[in-house]
């Protein structure tokens, strides 16, 4: 065994006194972008297995997962139980809810996929339905900072600086962006008018676990206020798989029945969303791939590419962002 895997049962054993003399298994767990480490701890015995999560404080949210963990169980969300946390080595653990996440999926009829697709989005549903008038000041420290103006204008500029220049080779700042970046401008500000709730952030089908016909949440830490729509934009338009136009559309419907909201109502603010949350996604996967060592990244851009020039022929407000990539790949 690896001495840094030794080091851990010993963590996990102080932890857990009655787990002293249980042979364990330590299987390291391969998950995305993350600067965590996660680890399948296998124990030798009739002992469920647990995950051991081990982060850095290298992101502010890191240390967010467990408030946010509490906090959603707290309102019924389907999320792993945390089964000790020890602050001071940073170490958390959980629940292990297994292996299979709703991406897994992609290739199986839509005839499997719609209720998974389903139950994920009542999932967001439990937690859309907090309101921001509904929280305190205590309540609303414990999250990230919100989506306001200046956070949209921040993805914006991480996708207009490693995108659009660092990968397309392109000078945004010529004047024939000049409407371009208008558009951006009204983007973000109609978007930070708008009333907000708790959002997951990432929601894509990677931090989507399914267990039986039941969908649970992961990778949650980032959990603030902004618009619901952002999180159906990450999960409707994930690059990591492949949905129709008709599919996305029965899902929006969907969402919206569930909610009781008007359908139209949500698809405008809809895409509006999605073409801020791709865009976010472009910067970060050209930035993944092309500073950060991770060139695997780079496969999902014309993906998202695609998507995002779906999203503007879909609302009119959105056709002059297409300048920053037309012809670009």
């Amino acid at each position: 065994m690896l001495p840094e895997h030794e080091a851990l049962l010993i963590f996990t054993r102080e932890q857990f006194p009655e787990l002293s003399a249980t042979p364990c298994e330590v299987e390291v767990i391969l998950k995305g972008a993350s600067d965590r480490h996660f680890y399948r701890l296998k124990w030798q015995a009739e002992r469920e297995p647990m995950i051991l999560m081990v982060y850095t404080l290298a992101r502010r949210d890191n240390p967010k997962f467990v408030p946010a963990t509490y906090r959603l169980k707290k309102i019924g969300a389907h999320v792993p139980q945390v089964y000790a946390f020890d602050e001071q080595r940073l170490c958390v653990w959980l629940e292990d809810l297994g292996r299979i996440d709703l991406q897994s999926f992609n290739d199986h009829p839509w005839e499997r996929r719609l209720p998974l697709y389903q139950a994920t989005l009542r999932e967001a549903a439990k937690f859309h339905g907090v309101g921001e008038k509904t929280l305190a000041a205590v309540d609303i420290n414990e999250l990230e900072p919100g989506f306001d103006e200046a956070l949209y204008e921040w993805e914006q500029g991480y996708f207009l600086e490693h995108f659009v220049r660092g990968y397309l080779g392109r000078e945004y700042a010529n004047a024939e962006y000049n409407a371009a970046h208008e558009t951006l401008r009204q983007l973000r500000r109609r978007l930070a008018g708008l009333p907000r709730c708790l959002v997951h952030r990432d929601f894509q089908s990677q931090n989507v676990l399914i267990r039986g016909e039941e969908a649970w949440l992961v990778d949650y830490q980032g959990l603030r206020l902004g618009r619901a729509e952002y999180d159906l934009a990450s999960l409707l338009y994930d690059p990591y798989v492949t949905l129709t136009k008709s599919e996305r559309a029965c899902l929006l419907s969907y969402y919206a029945g569930h909610r009781g909201l008007a359908l139209q109502d949500v698809s405008e603010v809809f895409y509006l969303c999605a073409a801020q949350r791709l865009m976010q996604a472009l910067g970060a996967y050209a930035n993944l791939s092309r500073n950060l060592g991770k060139p695997h990244y780079e496969q999902h851009i014309p993906a998202a590419v695609a998507n995002l020039a779906e999203v503007c022929s879909e609302s009119p407000g959105l056709h002059e962002l297409r300048t920053f990539f037309a012809g670009g790949l």
